[in-house]
This record gives structure tokens, sequence and C-alpha cells, in this order.
């Protein structure tokens, strides 16, 4: 196996170009497993953690634009307050010593239905971005998953950065797994409440070949709080309104069965777990608004 070290982004394009076989390393966290189990055997590998580049994030024309390398535990230290469902995502992902090494960049090119953090990133519109010796491409997100642990890279293309609107509005992220910590999901759901848009945005994990939104479920969701005029009054959530957001969530996954669970019990779950955020986030909201108006009377 060839070992190749670029010290620049510049080498390490160029290197992707001539290697596209080539398997990208940086946190090693997925693919030091696969290694490790003999899953995988690639003709190289393509070491990045050199390169600072990928370690820095900063605004970008409305966006936080996140390096590929920057680290769960820094997500979630450095910008839990802008992204909060990213970061409540990253608090799942394994040990301490696993989130001070990987990153939202490998999971975003590992691909796995199962990442925690494809569905977050699923709420809002988030662009990866994609660069080679020919150029730069931002992808939406939803168009970056193109089947189980398959992206939308070309052979030549590594994930530089990803960029995502800093939350507006209440974030929530839920995850359940077959023991309470260091788990790959049996399922995942994130929702983010844009009000000043009138939007819902929602992402699905471990649920169907690859993370997904549940468009009907999001649309459904902002077009009753729009006609109840609760984007304004901020009262409290219809029951029938979080039953059938929930029903819609379970009705857009398209789960199977396996060793973590069945697909029946992870619609079941997904359900709830909709249920459960919107709850949280619509609290929050809530809140927010009572909080402001404290402020304006005082």
């Amino acid at each position: 196996m060839e070992f190749l070290r670029p010290a620049t982004w510049a080498d390490a394009l160029a290197a992707r170009a001539r290697h596209p076989d080539a398997t990208p390393i940086c946190g090693g966290t997925d693919v030091m497993v696969e290694l490790n189990f003999d899953r995988a055997r690639p003709a190289a590998l393509l070491d990045l953690t050199r390169l600072t580049e990928l370690t820095e994030w900063a605004p970008e024309g409305g966006h936080l634009r996140v390096g590929a390398g920057v680290t769960y535990d820094r997500i979630i230290t450095e910008l839990g307050d802008r992204l909060p469902g990213l970061a409540m995502a990253a608090r799942t992902v394994g040990s301490p010593q696993i989130r001070n090494r990987g990153t939202v960049g490998g999971n975003l090119g590992a691909a796995s239905p199962a990442g925690d953090a494809h569905p977050p990133l699923l709420t809002d519109d988030t662009l990866v971005e994609a660069h080679s010796i020919r150029g730069v491409r931002r992808i939406p997100v939803g168009d970056f998953y193109t089947g189980v642990k398959r992206n939308a890279l070309a052979p030549d293309e590594l994930i530089a950065a990803f960029l995502v609107p800093a939350a507006t509005g209440p974030q929530q992220f839920a995850k359940i797994g077959t023991r309470n910590a260091m788990v790959i999901a049996v399922t995942t759901f994130a929702v983010a409440l844009h009000p000043e848009q009138g939007r819902v945005g929602t992402g699905l994990g471990s649920a169907a070949p690859t993370p997904r939104r549940a468009t009907a479920a999001e649309r459904f969701l902002a077009a009753d709080l729009a006609a109840t005029g609760r984007w304004e009054s901020r009262a409290e959530l219809a029951p029938h309104t979080v039953a059938e957001f929930g029903r819609l969530v379970a009705e857009a996954a398209a789960p199977i069965d396996d060793v973590r669970g069945t697909a029946a019990y992870r619609r079941h779950a997904l359900s709830v777990l909709a249920r459960r955020t919107l709850t949280w986030a619509w609290t929050e909201y809530r809140r927010s608004g009572s909080r402001s108006a404290a402020r304006k009377s005082g």
C-alpha cells in the first residue's frame, strides 16, 4: 500500500489526480476501522492531516465555511452556538478520543446512511465544497448522497469544506442506538425551525439507502404554522399537528431489517423522535419569544 503525505493543498489535489483510487484519510475514524477489519485494502492512502487549510472555519457570504478537517470536538466547543443541531449530533459520536479525531468532512466522504452528521446538514441549505485540479464545485448536500456509502465526488475530487447558514431558530437532534454511547445509530432525526423564512428543515439517518429529508413533513408543518398564525403567536402546537408531523416523517423513511433493528421499529422510532424533537424545538421557540417580549417591556 502506497502512503502519500502532501504538504500543501495543491500537492494533495495533484496527488488525487494522479491516484484517483487513493483513499483520503484525515481523522481516520472510519478508514482505520475498515483497514483493521480487513474490509478494505486501498492501493494508496492520501494523508491530509498536515493541511492546516482544512482545519479552519470562517463566515462566508451568509454561510459558515467549515473546513473538512474541523473535528467534532471543535464543532461542539467553537460552533455549538451557531450550529446547535450539528453540535448535538457531534456529541453522540463515539468517545471523546473519537470526537477529538473524527471530522464532519470524513463523515461526508464515507457517506454512510448511519452517519450522525448528515441529518443536521440536511435541515438547511448546506453545500459540500469539492476541489480538484480542474476547479471548485459546491454541491447541495441533498444531491451529495448517491447510494449506500456513495457520494457525488468525481474520482479526482477532495472535500475541502462544507458551507451551512448559522441557525436562525431552534434546532434539535435525536439518536437511538443499541446502547447509550459509542454505537452506530439504529436511526436518527434532526429538525430545524427557520422562522424568518417560514420554513422547516428535517433530516433522517439510518432510515434509507442514503440520508434524506422528510419533505412532505416539512411542507405540512410550515403550512400549518402559517395557516394558524403560530409563527407569530408562538402558541402551543396542536396535538394533531405533532402527530401528523411524526407520521409523515416515518412515511418518508425506507429502512431495512438488520442486526441493529427492524424496518418496522425504525419507522416507529422515527415517528417518536420527530414528535419529541419538534416539541423540544417549539418549546425553545416559545421561550425565546417570551424572553424577547420581556426585554422589550423592560
